[in-house]
């Protein structure tokens, strides 16, 4: 029997971890559900996460529920660890979207809604903490029906803002109404004055989920334990996981990787299609870069499964096979890192929610242990590939990227909780980006020292903004053989990530117009040596513009303030849209840089006395003011300094 894959999902504090334990506790996993404030709570293992009441990886349980079984994901809330949430949705059947009914719809499910939208991933919501004063379920019904037209309410509350709150069933006419937009026999039963049953009606609504065109909406109190029961008969009934061929090629996704000094390396897999038994030997095929890796993954490995493991509630069992459609747990695999396919990739593409927008230098606070951080960090980067952990020898130095100061706090607790190291990190520096200019030819000629000869001729355009990295090659393929054009393909992936500036190179097309290899003198490698030459030198005609990461800002704050926080907003080089005030209250949008928005929600809290709101969101990347410099040193031998880069790539330095 196939699983439906169930993620959880929610903006910080609107209840999300505590709904995963009722959840838990209403299907007979848990006796009795466990307290974010107590620490206690299953899904939220590592001691920090207790410690801080706040969800920093995702977690699953598995459990049946009337016959339907499920694989429950707890995804974080805190916009920090959106690539955890990124990685989910992959994997998922449906999701279940978290809103407070007391701080209704936010920047963050904007963001996550779209997202489902993006993956057709299948969403219901949970108006949650419907017990608190201030709360207000039809407010934030009437901002929903701006993200979807067709909202279909399935439960209401009654008693709203007291601990004697309760829900009821929700009018079955008023859906009908709704769900006659795509059903003719409804439309035709409420012409002839008749309510059809919600037995009826329930085809209809489990098609349109499907389809993203329908929203069903249960309401209730996660902490109260109320309408938990009617949130898991809802999924039961309008679900249907993806059975998956298992007789098929092995197809799956790696979502998620832990390491445990007991069992090792554990992949999280949900297996698409195939089934996968112990000692099964699978090609595992390497993920991409999160910019968009034109030279295209490495060559995939095979690796022997030694164990495979399945969910049953919070705990691992041994079960020694995996179907199509269902989630396990696989050790063995040496190689494998979060974003990894398994056979055949799966064909479709995983929207960006998470930008690191940060990088920071780390260290050792003892320099004889530099050896164990960086062992550390590479074992966290299989983890989280968006780390992006570089090494540099020459400097013996480590690099890290980062979506958030909270992450960084986290990185330091898991260094010290999980391997014992205390680690000394650098202030937090933005990560700026470059464009061309302009459009440039480059070229380079690779003929000496013998034997060697590669001669590549490039054009650089620069593309609009979001575009990343274009490859495109109308070389002739007698004059350089295609073998070899992937090697300047793959190679041209890996010289932009630094440009004139030190920074990654994006927004650019890059189109190999003309090369040459020899019969006798061309080495397999000489393209990796003459296509970086090639590229900065195109890139040194064309010149770069800097780029400078944009947060889009909603702010909720006291109208008495609003003189304060626009002067603000134009202080810290923003711009904004007209505010929106209704009585006493102010809701605006703003576009930050993030170099100087970095302290904005403290400021923000100071000006306001703690009574403002604030969400952001990653917004793109725009070019920076005339005059404006920043440089980060180079990595590495810069391929402009030929003479020292050819001695280099041949390791003769």
């Amino acid at each position: 029997m196939a699983q439906n894959h169930v993620g959880i999902f929610a903006h910080v504090d609107a209840g999300k971890t505590t709904l995963t334990e009722q959840i838990l506790t209403v299907s007979g996993v848990l006796r009795q559900a466990g307290s974010v404030d107590a620490g206690t709570t299953q899904t939220d293992s590592l001691e920090i996460e207790r410690r801080r009441g706040i969800s920093v990886q995702a977690a699953g349980a598995g459990f049946s529920f009337e016959g339907t079984r499920f694989v429950l994901i707890d995804t974080p809330g805190h916009a920090d660890f959106l690539g955890e949430v990124q990685r989910s949705l992959a994997v998922l059947d449906a999701a279940v979207l978290v809103i407070s009914a007391a701080d209704g719809v936010n920047t963050q499910v904007k963001v996550l809604y779209q997202a489902f939208l993006e993956t057709h991933t299948p969403v219901l919501v949970f108006l949650n903490k419907i017990d608190l004063a201030g709360s207000s379920s039809a407010q934030v019904l009437s901002q929903l029906r701006e993200l979807c037209s067709h909202i279909v309410p399935l439960t209401l509350p009654v008693g709203e803002g007291s601990r004697g709150c309760g829900i009821v069933p929700a009018s079955a006419e008023d859906a009908a109404y709704v769900l006659a937009d795509f059903s003719p026999d409804i439309e035709q039963s409420l012409l002839e004055g008749k309510i059809p049953l919600w037995e009826e009606m329930a085809p209809v609504l489990r098609e349109q989920l499907s389809q993203g065109n329908a929203l069903p909406i249960l309401c209730g109190s996660a902490a109260l334990g109320i309408g938990v029961r009617e949130l898991l008969q809802a999924l039961a009934g309008l679900l249907q996981a993806d059975v998956g061929e298992p007789l098929g090629p092995v197809s799956g996704y790696v979502f998620q990787v832990r390491h445990s000094p007991a069992m090792g390396k554990a992949a999280h897999v949900r297996l698409y299609s195939g089934t996968l038994h112990n000692r099964d030997t699978v090609e595992i095929c390497p993920a991409g870069s999160m910019q968009g890796n034109i030279g295209g993954p490495d060559e995939p490995v095979r690796e022997k499964i030694s164990q495979i493991r399945t969910l049953a509630g919070t705990k691992l069992q041994d079960t020694g096979v995996l179907r199509a459609g269902e989630h396990g747990i696989l050790y063995g695999l040496a190689s494998v890192k979060t974003g990894d396919s398994l056979g055949t990739p799966p064909p479709w593409k995983i929207p960006q929610l998470a930008v690191p927008l940060l990088r920071v230098q780390v260290s050792p606070d003892q320099p004889g242990k530099l050896p164990e951080l960086k062992a550390a960090l590479e074992e966290l980067g299989e983890e989280d590939p968006l780390l992006g952990l570089e090494w540099v020898p020459q400097a013996r130095q480590l690099t890290l990227k980062l979506t958030g100061a909270i992450q960084l706090e986290v990185l330091e607790a898991l260094l010290l909780e999980r391997y014992g190291l205390a680690a000394e990190f650098s202030p937090p520096t933005v990560i700026y980006r470059e464009t061309p200019s302009q459009a440039g030819i480059g070229f380079a000629a690779y003929t000496m020292p013998k034997p060697c000869w590669a001669v590549v001729k490039l054009e650089v355009s620069p593309l609009p903004r979001g575009s990343g990295i274009q490859f495109e090659s109308c070389a002739n393929k007698t004059k350089l053989f295609p073998q070899y054009q992937n090697h300047v393909r793959a190679s041209v992936a890996e010289t932009l990530r630094q440009g004139l500036h030190g920074w990654e190179v994006t927004d650019i097309l890059v189109r190999l117009v003309d090369g040459e290899h020899h019969l006798v003198h061309t080495h397999p490698l000489d393209f990796f040596v003459a296509t970086p030459m090639a590229v900065m030198d195109a890139l040194t005609h064309t010149g770069t513009t800097l780029l400078e990461p944009i947060w889009l800002c909603t702010i909720t704050a006291p109208s008495d303030c609003a003189s304060r926080l626009l002067g603000e907003i134009l202080h810290r080089r923003g711009t904004f849209d007209s505010p929106v005030i209704s009585g006493d209250t102010l809701t605006m949008q703003a576009q930050l840089p993030v170099a100087d928005a970095l302290d904005f929600p403290i400021r923000l809290a100071a000006m306001t006395s703690g009574r403002a709101a604030l969400s952001a969101r990653f917004d793109g990347y725009r070019e920076c003011p005339p005059g404006f410099e920043a440089v980060t040193p180079r990595r590495g031998v810069d391929p402009r300094d030929r003479a020292k880069w050819i001695l280099s790539a041949r390791n003769a330095l």
